[in-house]
């Protein structure tokens, strides 16, 4: 059986014990987003099926969850239409909650979501020509305290579970429309050929560099990931999904062994000075530490560029001498890199400018004559508070009142 831990339930004085890989629900049924096909059996066989019938449903529930993204055990014609009931009885096919979506200027959408007990998060979509990007949250607030980031000065609520995690994903395709369409060619649903036409692919990869620290909710990133990946799933390949981490530096290995996905490292200083201020975990794993440990991690190699997000931030870590430190430091343990140069996105309260677009520019140049690219990033999605280090949830700026009140003077 999962692991259990304690988690609070609305209306309930005491926490209580829910397995980790199970979104808690307050009418009791248990959600199957998040699980495995091994872990839907066994869920079947405990709810009564014989261990033959359990297997076969499992199966068939798997394909229609992560292949076919139903959200209604009235959708899967494959099943009797006797045992429906029996499983929705019993389960439920979850999505979190969108509490409010927003879309940018420049195309970008951000999605404010909340969990089945009422905490709020965000994911964010960016649509490019060559690709679709989903920056997905792994917990609900952040324990890092990255003074530059504002989702940084928020405390941290709960790890978000798997379901949470892959539901993500799956909200976003619903919202793009990208499940597959059954090819009836004429034929009755249940009769079902199994061939199926994808309407082309808006969303090509995903990050996970939205709210959280992945690494900090390491089981739970690993099995959402794991469903995401499988052919019989959601299946985007590994090498399209990428960890943000501001370095973790026990489980990085883990994460190369476990997941296998693509690392991105949140460096954004080359000094330890100025990286203990801006990225306090420096103090814990320094930058010399978290580098070789970036230079062991086995998936590393030129046709898999680990990447580094610096965040370009005026007079701090900004200069041509911070530039020919960054270079060097990746030359010195032989990294086969890629910088992403970040200007500052600011927010109220922000003690810090961005770098001025010249000094930018010297910086990337440098870095690029030192032989690493370092492109400088394209902010978006600034106006809706979508862009790099802007995730923190909408509810601590507007009143869930006040949306509702907007929601219901544009019903009327």
């Amino acid at each position: 059986m999962a692991d259990t831990e304690l988690m609070s339930i609305p209306g309930q004085v005491d926490p209580v014990p829910v397995a980790r890989d199970i979104t808690p629900r307050e009418d009791g049924r248990i959600d199957l987003i998040g699980l495995p096909k091994s872990r839907i059996r066994e869920l079947f066989a405990d709810a009564g099926l014989d261990a033959k019938q359990a297997k076969l449903r499992a199966k068939q529930v798997y394909h229609w969850l992560y292949h076919r993204g139903v959200t209604d055990f009235e959708a899967m014609t494959d099943i009797a239409k006797t045992m429906r009931p029996w499983l929705a009885e019993r389960f439920v096919i979850g999505r979190p909650e969108v509490v409010e979506a927003q879309h940018s200027n420049d195309g970008t959408r951000k999605w404010l979501l909340q969990t089945a007990d009422g905490h709020d998060f965000e994911m964010v979509f960016i649509p490019d020509a060559d690709r679709g990007t989903l920056c997905i949250s792994s917990q609900v607030g952040c324990t890092l305290n990255c003074t530059f980031c504002h989702t940084g000065t928020m405390r941290l609520v709960r790890n978000l579970t798997p379901g949470e995690i892959v539901g993500q994903v799956m909200l976003a395709r619903d919202a793009l429309g990208e499940w597959p369409k059954g090819r009836m060619d004429g034929l009755d649903d249940t009769e079902d050929t199994g061939h199926y036409t994808a309407d082309g692919r808006l969303l090509t990869n995903i990050v996970l560099m939205g709210m959280g620290e992945p690494l900090y909710n390491f089981d739970n990133v690993r099995d959402a990931m794991q469903l995401v990946m499988d052919g019989d799933g959601l299946a985007l390949s590994k090498r399209r999904i990428t960890l943000s981490t501001s370095g973790v530096v026990p489980m990085m290995e883990r994460c190369s062994e476990e997941i296998g996905v693509n690392l991105a490292i949140s460096l954004h200083a080359v000094t330890k000075t100025v990286r203990d201020e801006i990225v306090p975990l420096n103090r814990k794993y320094g930058i010399e530490e978290l580098l070789q440990a970036c230079a062991d991690y086995p998936k590393a190699s030129n046709a898999r560029r680990i990447t580094f997000e610096y965040v370009m931030l005026k007079d701090k870590n900004d200069s041509d001498e911070d530039a020919r430190e960054l270079v060097r430091l990746l030359k010195k343990f032989d990294l086969p890199a890629k910088v992403n140069l970040i200007p500052f996105n600011p927010w109220p309260g922000a003690e810090y400018e961005c770098s001025d677009p010249d000094r930018i520019k010297s910086f990337s140049k440098i870095v690029f004559e030192g032989g690493i690219s370092a492109p400088v990033r394209t902010p978006r999605g600034r106006d809706i508070d979508a862009a790099c280090g802007q995730l923190k949830t909408a509810a601590q700026k507007k009143s869930r009142a006040q949306r509702d009140r907007e929601a219901a003077a544009l019903s009327g």
